[in-house]
């Protein structure tokens, strides 16, 4: 009996410390880091394990990481040195980050890449989809007078990795305005670009330059300020995702609302695949363009303002 009794209790002791092993044997998960380098112009990514399962938990990890320098003496960290994130919460799939008063002194180019790094690194924890800045407790606002309001990270070009220096010949299919602004004349062009570039962001670049001859009746008119500057498209279930600076709301000539709008989308759709165009201004679609058009939603195709009789 009492062998009996020895080789239980040493069953039941390897049988205890096998199920401790086991707890402890959890696997971590890779997240991408990513920063800024350091002439201002792109992020970049590095892979990180974190072993730790609860949101709170990998939110400090995250949030340390964005802080401290890069090992890479070109980039520097996304969180910048002198800002201090003071406070965070989170509501459902929506993540606050609340910053220092410093967080005002970034130059526009630079704000814009930290909180495209911020937001592509946290925005892969699971359970958040989107991510909003405030500083001091007030919504963090863009430089024309918008609240930012939430992102995610598909709002954002992820250009990290080498340039590619190859080249590619493309005809687009871009929309310019009439001489009276209040229609769509459609124009084929044919370009050489850096296959670098996405076709929907080089069709946006071009629609920004404007007309390849300049204004005229051949040429078509141009339909958006050349202070516009593009902070990232990105493509997702066949809807392009569209996001300008505050340069866009200043109006083109006698440009009307809906043909500066349309020229976008309407020339955005030429490209196979693109079936709607969502336009946001620095990241913010819940606004009026012009105190016009409503950016809430995504915009279809619009035949009725083109004029193809020019």
């Amino acid at each position: 009996m009492m062998k009996k009794w020895k080789w239980l209790c040493l069953l039941i002791l390897i049988f205890c410390l096998t199920g401790c092993g086991s707890k402890d044997n959890h696997t971590s998960k890779e997240y991408l880091i990513y920063d800024v380098d350091k002439d201002e112009n792109k992020v970049n990514s590095y892979s990180m394990d974190v072993e730790e399962t609860e949101i709170k938990d990998i939110l400090q990890v995250l949030f340390r990481a964005l802080k401290q320098n890069p090992e890479s003496t070109g980039y520097k960290s996304a969180i910048p040195e002198g800002v201090d994130l003071i406070g965070y919460s989170l509501n459902e799939d929506q993540l606050i980050l609340d910053f220092s008063v410093e967080y005002h002194d970034l130059n526009p180019i630079q704000e814009v890449l930290s909180r495209a790094a911020i937001v592509q690194t946290l925005c892969q924890v699971d359970g958040i989809r989107f991510v909003s800045f405030k500083v001091e407790s007030e919504p963090l606002m863009s430089g024309s007078g918008y609240q930012i309001g939430l992102m995610s990270a598909d709002q954002f070009v992820d250009n990290a990795g080498d340039e590619i220096n190859s080249t590619e010949r493309a005809e687009l299919t871009l929309y310019f305005a009439d001489k009276d602004g209040n229609r769509l004349v459609p124009h084929t062009v044919e370009c050489v670009y850096n296959s670098n570039i996405s076709m929907d962001k080089l069709v946006v670049e071009r629609l920004i330059d404007g007309p390849e001859n300049g204004d005229s009746d051949e040429s078509g008119y141009a339909t958006i300020g050349s202070d516009t500057q593009i902070l990232s498209v990105t493509m997702q279930d066949g809807v392009c995702y569209v996001n300008l600076n505050g340069g866009f709301l200043n109006r083109k000539g006698n440009v009307t609302p809906e043909v500066a709008v349309y020229s976008i989308v309407d020339s955005l759709t030429e490209i196979p695949g693109v079936n709607r165009v969502q336009i946001s201004i620095e990241g913010n679609s819940d606004l009026n363009y012009m105190e016009t058009i409503s950016l809430s939603q995504p915009f279809e195709k619009n035949t009725e303002i083109i004029d193809n009789a020019q």
